[in-house]
């Protein structure tokens, strides 16, 4: 059963990853064509925007960790945010929002995305940045949230071993995502908030979330 939703898992981050391959990025950022050994839990995928020759021998990677920018497209894709209710008298570009951003590199459009649906990112925030456990959640929780209507949940606050290492402004969101069992505590108690997330990790808290809004989601008023 485990097995059955890591795959799952797999297969919405392996579609949800086709945002990034479509906009440029090389296909080895997310495969590998190297003799590598892998364990049941990663699957062999293959890519829309790609063709079949291109990715016949590719692995996903499953403990490979993801950068600001992966996460962040990962996030705009699995809950469909967009721009298409917003009128800009011009253009918007990343840097508008994000100093660092490329303009012309492929999450761009991803990070103007997220700027505009309430995702909280610094502005001085670094795209090829490997992203923490922490940040992820928390992100992901904000898009999860004010995306969809969502009944209100009564948290009892989960005891963290290393809670002082717990950036205080993300810890209301990973309380909620720890009661609402899409992410747990290792068998020390720790979160480990400051561990760079890998793939695999990101995927299953990506399906957890999708299957809590598709099974609660309130209906829209009249």
């Amino acid at each position: 059963m485990k097995m059955n939703r890591t795959i799952l898992a797999l297969s919405t981050f392996a579609l949800l990853s086709a945002g990034f391959l479509q906009h440029g990025a090389s296909a080895a950022t997310f495969f590998t064509d190297q003799n590598t050994t892998v364990d049941k839990d990663t699957m062999h995928i293959m890519v829309e925007q790609q063709t079949q020759d291109e990715l016949a021998a590719d692995f996903f990677l499953p403990e490979a960790t993801i950068t600001t920018a992966e996460g962040i497209q990962l996030i705009v894709n699995a809950f469909d945010l967009n721009l298409d209710t917003i009128r800009f008298v011009k253009a918007p570009l990343a840097s508008d929002y994000y100093k660092n951003a490329n303009n012309s590199a492929w999450y761009a459009n991803a990070l103007i995305i997220a700027a505009n649906n309430g995702l909280e990112l610094p502005a001085d925030l670094g795209p090829n940045k490997m992203w923490t456990k922490e940040e992820f959640v928390f992100q992901l929780m904000r898009a999860m949230e004010s995306k969809n209507a969502l009944p209100m949940i009564n948290v009892v606050p989960a005891k963290l071993a290393d809670e002082a290492d717990l950036n205080i402004a993300y810890q209301g969101a990973i309380q909620r995502a720890l009661a609402l069992g899409f992410t747990k505590l290792d068998e020390k108690g720790n979160f480990n908030p400051k561990g760079e997330i890998s793939r695999k990790e990101s995927a299953e808290l990506i399906q957890k979330a999708l299957e809590y809004v598709k099974a609660r989601t309130l209906p829209a008023q009249q």
